[in-house]
Formats: structure tokens, C-alpha cells, sequence
């Protein structure tokens, strides 16, 4: 069993702060972990917007709080997020994640994460092979 508190992550190599500061990851269940995907508490900072593209990952999200919108780039279509919200990339599909609020997102990744990524100037986590 695992069992832990968000104030046990923050500060810890877990706690982890994109370069371009548009968020910060708070990861709960990493690849170590061995439970087969990864959990984590992101927080998307208000007037930020983020190239992503999980070609390697496929990712659930949940929004537990503030505002913003996801922009499939394929598409063009533009959907709202804000609390209650949830987005799956199923399609790997490359998005801008927008930010009109600070988002606190509940994220579920598989595979799982190591802990130490952080988007590439594509939008995608690499494919970790080992832990970090």
C-alpha cells in the first residue's frame, strides 16, 4: 500500500517545475512505484499556454479547479476546461493547453512516468527507459 500527502511531495525531487515555468507537477505514483501508470497533481499557472504532444504517452486529466481551454491542433476544435472537466488523448492528439486561470489538474499517464520529465520542443515527454 501507498499512502501519501501532498505537503510529502512538495520540495522533493517529486515537485517538479517546467523550465518555462507554465506549471508544476506534483507526482504521486511514478514508473518505481510499480502499479502501472502514473498519478499526478499539475497545476497550469494563469495566462500560460503550453505546446503539448504525448506521442509517447497516452494521458487522462481531470480539472478540480480554475478555467482555461484545450486546442486540438489537427482539428482547430477548442474545448473550455474548468472544474469537473475531463480530457483523455486517446490519439496522441498535439494541443495548446490554455490557461485563463490557475488549473489544478488530476493527471493519469501510461506508460508511467519517471519523474523527470519535462516537454521538448515538440510538446513531448520523451520515453524514459530508466528511473530518475
Amino acid at each position: 500500500m501507498i499512502v501519501t500527502t501532498l505537503g510529502d511531495i512538495i520540495g522533493t525531487e517529486r515537485d517538479v517545475r517546467a523550465e518555462n515555468n507554465n506549471w508544476v507537477s506534483r507526482r504521486f505514483l511514478l514508473r518505481r512505484d510499480g502499479v502501472g501508470f502514473s498519478l499526478n497533481e499539475t497545476t497550469i499557472f494563469a495566462g500560460t499556454e503550453t505546446l503539448i504532444w504525448y506521442k509517447n504517452h497516452i494521458e487522462a486529466v481531470y480539472c478540480v479547479g480554475g478555467r482555461g481551454e484545450i486546442e486540438d491542433l489537427t482539428t482547430g476544435t477548442v474545448h473550455p476546461i474548468a472544474d469537473g472537466t475531463m480530457y483523455a488523448l486517446t490519439g496522441h492528439e498535439k494541443h495548446h493547453l490554455r490557461a485563463f486561470e490557475d488549473m489544478r489538474m488530476i493527471c493519469v499517464f501510461n506508460p508511467p512516468l519517471t519523474g523527470a520529465e519535462d516537454h521538448d520542443a515538440e510538446g513531448t515527454y520523451p520515453l524514459m527507459e530508466e528511473d530518475d
